[in-house]
């Protein structure tokens, strides 16, 4: 796979990430064993996908742990990431909390280490901003992880441009990561965030600071690669309870948003999951560094993600991907 500069560090990293979070919740997991997860994790970096993503929110900890099982002993060929500042309340159905006491990110960064079976991260982010903690003080306790050594660099993630300048007054902003894909377009300016405040242009942000954009989800959960088809979630899948997974909502994006991915893919000889991966990955042809983190819980479609490295999209398929209606029903 071809490698891409994480500029705030200056490591080489595969193109293409890896994002572990459905390897241990709110996807459904039946049947999936221990080994398979192991498995899966360790193909990843095998494949080029190096820059791997956890948090200790998935799974409670549980996430943190298998991915230190699987790799803690290629830690040499890994970009290691992780994150805090949600929690879990309840894991089944998931109720979060989110926290940015900065004696708390210092105590979440010790408890990830051990279960990483890591001596520092390469790159820690703030999950979620907590709206009862000041941003200074939130980042300022992140810096200071960068300070003791335990983390290399330091992240944000579904934040806003206001809220990066006040970091970035403190501490440069590594990384930023948000929800973007072919039917969420909204880190790139043209709409909100998740909180409903206006993100701005985040993108161009991160490109005129030297941050790393790291989209997630550029698969759209699973629903971009075509391959759902009239799957019915089980309850224990946070998809079943998501308003674009909706009988009339697929539908509708069935009919719009599929078909033109599905032509691109055909002519390109590559499936559809690696069309929507690569089309995060213009906002690095800019100037900047784009970085999307896929996840699966299959072999096989993690071979087809990789392939997104290999794409190269003509004026006629960037126009017919520009030109794509927006989803029916709000990602949440």
């Amino acid at each position: 796979m071809r490698e891409v500069l994480f500029t705030p560090t200056g490591d080489r990293v595969g193109a293409v990430g890896y994002g572990a979070m459905g390897l241990s919740w709110v996807l459904d997991r039946r049947g999936l064993t221990e080994r398979a997860k192991l498995d899966v994790l360790r193909a990843s970096v095998d494949s080029g996908m190096n820059f791997v993503d956890t948090a200790t929110l998935y799974g409670g900890g549980a996430n943190e742990e298998l991915v230190g099982a699987a790799l803690h002993d290629r830690y040499d060929s890994v970009f290691l990431c992780s994150k805090a500042g949600l929690r879990a309340e309840q894991l089944d159905p998931p109720k979060t909390e989110r926290c940015g006491d900065p004696g708390y990110l210092r105590r979440a960064i010790d408890d990830s280490l051990r279960r990483l079976r890591a001596e520092t991260v390469d790159l820690y982010y703030v999950h979620r901003l907590d709206p009862d903690v000041p941003l200074e003080d939130t980042w300022g306790a992140m810096a200071d992880l960068v300070e003791s050594g335990k983390a290399r660099s330091i992240g944000l993630s579904e934040v806003s441009v206001e809220q990066l300048d006040r970091a970035q007054a403190i501490h440069p902003v590594a990384a930023v990561q948000s929800e973007y894909s072919l039917w969420t377009r909204e880190p790139d300016g043209s709409g909100k965030i998740s909180d409903g405040d206006p993100a701005g242009d985040v993108i161009g942000w991160c490109r005129d600071h030297g941050a790393v954009f790291v989209p997630f989800s550029p698969v759209g959960r699973g629903y971009l690669s075509g391959a759902l088809g009239e799957r019915v979630f089980s309850g224990d899948d946070f998809r079943s309870r998501n308003p674009r997974f909706t009988d009339e909502a697929r539908a509708a994006n069935d009919d719009a948003v599929l078909p033109p991915i599905r032509s691109i893919a055909r002519k390109h000889g590559v499936p559809m999951s690696a069309v929507a991966i690569a089309w995060t990955m213009l906002p690095g042809e800019a100037g900047g560094v784009s970085l999307p983190i896929p996840g699966t819980t299959s072999l096989e479609h993690l071979a087809e993600n990789a392939r997104a490295a290999e794409i190269e999209f003509d004026q006629e398929d960037l126009m017919m991907l520009e030109r794509l209606p927006a989803a029916s029903g709000p990602r949440y």
